[in-house]
């Protein structure tokens, strides 16, 4: 477990106010990854995704959103993360982060995301999101985990990882 800073939220009445999803496809060391053109993050490198509809399952809109995003379909996503995010002045995000080893098609780029490919051991992780660091190598090196992290406007204040399932997740 990594864990720095106590937390203000109480993680065990912790409710999302926004159910999300990320998609990373991993080929031969590489991470497909993309430079974010709208929304949440824009400007930020991170993997293709984004909210989940009423009537889809976290797989099913990681799937939707990776087509929307680079024109590419992935088989097999594999839930490797659920990730809890706590903004002391905004909303409280979950995100369900999904890795695949294959995918139909080539990444293009649409009006939301300019794809880029990023060797596992040199991620951009200077331009995308503060909490990246923390986690998303754990996940490319194979393992599965819950991570709590507490921001205020959009600056980490604390964080804890986990094993997937292990800790005291709130009813989702």
């Amino acid at each position: 477990m990594t864990s720095t800073l106590t937390s203000p939220t109480d993680w065990s009445t912790w409710t999302p106010d926004l159910r999300t999803t990320l998609f990373f496809v991993v080929r031969d060391e590489q991470v497909l990854l993309i430079e974010k053109k709208t929304g949440i993050g824009h400007g930020k490198i991170n993997g293709p995704g984004g909210k989940i509809e009423a009537d889809e399952s976290p797989a099913d809109c990681a799937r939707r959103e990776l087509q929307e995003e680079l024109k590419v379909v992935a088989t097999e996503p594999q839930l490797v993360a659920r990730l809890f995010f706590s903004d002391v002045e905004d909303l409280n995000i979950l995100v369900y982060v999904f890795l695949a080893d294959q995918m139909i098609g080539d990444p293009v780029e649409t009006e939301e995301a300019k794809p880029l490919w990023s060797s596992r051991d040199k991620l951009p992780l200077d331009d995308m999101w503060e909490d990246d660091q923390y986690w998303l190598p754990q996940v490319l090196n194979g393992e599965s985990i819950d991570g709590y992290f507490q921001f205020r406007n959009e600056r980490l204040l604390g964080f804890t990882i986990q094993p997937l399932g292990m800790g005291n997740s709130p009813q989702l």
